[in-house]
């Protein structure tokens, strides 16, 4: 079995015939859609509306694939530059189209009779989510011209503030115990068994962004500050209400979502005082041992072992979910393994129109490993159960990013649970669950604390990184309570987050806790309704980028905007704390 994943079926590299006439494809197109918005306002209303989706349907389906190409060749390689200048090259020639896509959408928004104009062509009536937002769109729409700016001058902007992040944190070096090591290896560190080894790892990694603090705050200062002017002169009254727009989510939802997470916070704290006495630890976890592994699991897998597995789990939940799995490990959909050069973490990415996804990990044989196998597998399995919508309806928005991949783990380590052969193992599965669910809730709470806290003070003034550091620690006393140490927090937690740097995605963080509430309620109507509850799954996963979150989870006789839901999906984790003090021995 091959270990790294192949590009062939997007091209063979740069010097392949297909690249070349697919980039000069594009070119064309590009001047197509130039010479379409000199037309647009004179064309009969419905040659407008059919040639506006016929065009946009050509440009999405290449752009994805070049851009898709570049952009996972550096991943898998940030040295590449190459890649890189590629993927400027792209963001580059979009760029210089906005102005003329921008004319193009207010013409398109503004046809009547509109709906009338949908429902006379069956391609339209397929759009018809997508029209009524590009209309909705329009009144967040700056002047033609001033698009054409926003895009170039972000180039140079946000992204470029964006990549200087990504680089500092992906080349910086962290001296632990006498040598130099990426700061990947060592924040890996903190799931070691050895307690002196995670808090060793702790304190070189808190040395470690003291070298790259100072370019690291002026990167958020910049991207921050940027994004705040955006958003007023689109109209809106703050980033939240851009993303929540973005996200087709309404505020009532989240507000129901934060209300229910902030009731039941003590539950997750409980677990962590429980976690703190059992290390030995009075005063609440410190942070270096949040990833402190507990009991213990022999099992590891090599990564012909871990398809295997993962056969077997999926291929009692859903015949079609298995058969993808055995060909993206069969097909080269996956690299898996770290190396020199490779991002950290892992992601799926959907190759549009070729039915394909591509997945990145940093496997190293660990159970763990294999669930994250599982929830990326679980995003490529959301593409396929797409594949049959037209192209442009394949964008399915942030909150319900994460709830195949996350209904996916809970697959398979609901099973690994079940299954468990000794006390020991299952502490440790079950300790490995309360882990990542207070992850998406305890510390995503504190990253939406800490965004909204910079947002409200980028303006007045520009925050240095210890500010920055101050902001952070009291997100996360906040989030985490008595539940963490005080005194031994993570001030730095703003620099190795990515999800801060990006001008065009503020507030990356409550879709986390919103798709693992929301999968893990999912997965309750599974287990209580048994393979009948598939098909609606996989109805309710197709609606994603046709319908707001709010309607897509109705699909399911689901009301988001309450708490009832979201706190019975929280309440579901009770049990799980309860066997944890159990198994440990210990009381909060």
């Amino acid at each position: 079995m091959a270990y790294e994943w192949s590009l062939d079926v997007l091209y063979k590299g740069y010097d392949d015939p297909q690249f070349r006439a697919d980039s000069e494809t594009l070119d064309e197109l590009l001047e197509r859609v130039r010479a379409f918005a000199e037309q647009v306002d004179s064309l009969p209303p419905k040659d407008a509306m059919c040639t506006y989706i016929r065009l946009n349907e050509e440009l999405e389906l290449l752009v994805s694939k070049l851009y898709s190409y570049a952009n996972l060749r550096t991943s898998a390689n940030t040295k590449d530059t190459a890649s890189a200048s590629v993927c400027g090259q792209l963001l580059g020639k979009l760029g210089a189209t906005a102005k003329a896509r921008a004319k193009i959408e207010k013409a398109i928004a503004s046809l009547e009779p509109f709906d009338e104009l949908i429902d006379s062509d069956p391609t339209l009536r397929e759009y018809r989510y997508l029209l009524h937002n590009l209309r909705d769109r329009q009144k967040h729409m700056l002047r033609d011209e001033c698009e054409e700016v926003a895009a170039l001058f972000n180039i140079s902007g946000g992204n470029a503030w964006s990549d200087l992040q990504s680089y500092l944190t992906s080349s910086v070096t962290a001296d632990y115990r006498g040598e130099k090591r990426n700061l990947a290896s060592v924040r890996n560190l903190a799931y070691s068994p050895d307690p002196t080894v995670r808090k060793d790892a702790y304190e070189a990694e808190l040395a470690c962004y003291e070298k790259i603090k100072d370019p690291v705050a002026f990167s958020l200062n910049s991207i921050k500050l940027q994004v705040l002017h955006e958003s007023r002169l689109r109209g809106f009254s703050s980033p939240l209400e851009q993303t929540l727009f973005r996200s087709h989510m309404s505020r009532e939802t989240l507000d129901a979502l934060l209300g229910a997470m902030q009731e039941h916070m003590d539950l997750f704290r409980r677990y962590l005082r429980v976690k703190a006495k059992a290390l030995g630890h009075p005063n609440g976890l410190p942070w270096y041992d949040l990833f402190a592994p507990m009991g213990s699991c022999e099992r590891t897998f090599t990564v012909e072992q871990a398809k295997d597995y993962l056969l077997d789990v999926f291929g009692g939940f859903d015949g079609d979910l298995a058969k993808m799995v055995e060909r993206a490990f069969d097909e080269r959909w996956i690299d898996f393994y770290p190396r020199e050069g490779k991002v950290g973490g892992a992601f799926c990415a959907g190759l549009e129109g070729l039915g394909q996804s591509r997945i990145l990990t940093n496997f190293d044989g660990a159970l763990t490993d294999v669930v994250t196998l599982a929830h990326e597998l679980g995003h490529a399995f959301h593409n396929r159960v797409l594949e049959p919508h037209r192209p442009l309806n394949n964008d399915y928005s942030m909150p319900v990013a994460e709830t195949a991949s996350t209904f996916n783990e809970n697959v398979v380590m609901n099973a690994a649970i079940r299954s468990a052969q000794s006390d020991e193992e299952k502490l440790f599965l079950i300790e490995s669950q309360l882990q990542d669910v207070t992850q998406i809730l305890c510390d995503i709470y504190s990253r939406f604390l800490f965004e909204s806290a910079v947002f409200a003070n980028r303006e007045q003034a520009f925050l240095p990184a210890d500010r920055l550091c101050e902001l952070m620690l009291d997100a996360q006393k906040q989030a985490y309570g008595d539940g963490l140490d005080p005194n031994v927090l993570h001030p730095f937690m703003w620099v190795c987050k990515s999800h801060y740097y990006s001008s065009g995605l503020s507030f990356y963080n409550f879709p986390y806790a919103f798709g693992g509430l929301f999968a893990r309620g999912l997965y309750a109507k599974y287990a209580e309704q048994g393979p009948s509850f598939v098909p609606v799954y996989r109805k309710l996963l197709f609606a994603t980028p046709v319908s707001s979150v709010e309607d897509t989870a109705r699909v399911a006789g689901i009301d988001l905007t309450g708490k009832d839901f979201w706190a019975e999906s929280l309440e579901s984790y009770r049990q799980n704390v309860e066997e944890f003090e159990r198994l440990v021995g210990v009381q909060a």
